[in-house]
């Protein structure tokens, strides 16, 4: 009994690594947005004008995270039709939030404003590498949530373990996280 006691408080080694690796991630985050800050005071920054798109994306992110955890209530509760129509439906968020971004990118260019390159301004030069950084973490989490999606609708697997979904949901949240604060700060540091 003492011995499966000790066995709950455990955390899986899948959850502890996840956690470390959202540690190093939050702190090159940290890193990149600090000398965003100490690069501002060049003479030649420009004011970030952050377009639309990118508050679309954000409230795109928002309703991903309130369907996966949608889809992890009802995987818990064995409730395998909800669960494989939230998983989809957070699957199909999650690349509308990156094609948002790809979007909200192209918009800098139809403006004149070039982002790398010749002519180009490091203020946007850093919004893109930052938030590149970002969105190439938001699609490992895709492809994890397209995965787990799949495998919900397959006729062929009858897993019914919340684990995989427990650590996407929990990487999914702090990529979701990780955006809003990408987002108030570049829109707090015009």
């Amino acid at each position: 009994m003492q011995a499966m006691s000790e066995q709950k408080r455990k955390i899986h080694p899948h959850k502890f690594t996840l956690w470390v690796a959202m540690g190093s991630i939050l702190m090159m985050f940290a890193g990149l947005t600090s000398a965003y800050i100490v690069k501002r005071s060049q003479a030649s920054w420009m004011m970030l004008e952050i377009p639309v798109l990118f508050w679309y994306s954000t409230a795109t992110i928002l309703a991903s995270s309130v369907t996966v955890q949608l889809a992890l209530k009802a995987i818990r509760s064995r409730e395998m039709v909800a669960y494989r129509r939230w998983m989809v439906i957070t699957a199909v968020l999650g690349a509308l939030f990156l094609l948002l971004q790809i979007a909200g990118f192209n918009a800098f260019g139809s403006t004149g404003i070039r982002l790398i390159g010749a002519g180009s301004n490091a203020s946007y030069s850093f919004l893109l590498a930052i938030s590149g950084l970002h969105g190439l973490h938001v699609l490992g989490g895709v492809v994890a949530l397209i995965v787990i999606a799949i495998r919900a609708v397959s006729t062929t697997n009858r897993t019914y373990s919340s684990l995989p979904l427990e650590i996407a949901a929990t990487y999914w949240h702090f990529v979701d996280a990780l955006w809003i604060y990408l987002f108030i700060f570049f829109n707090w540091m015009k």
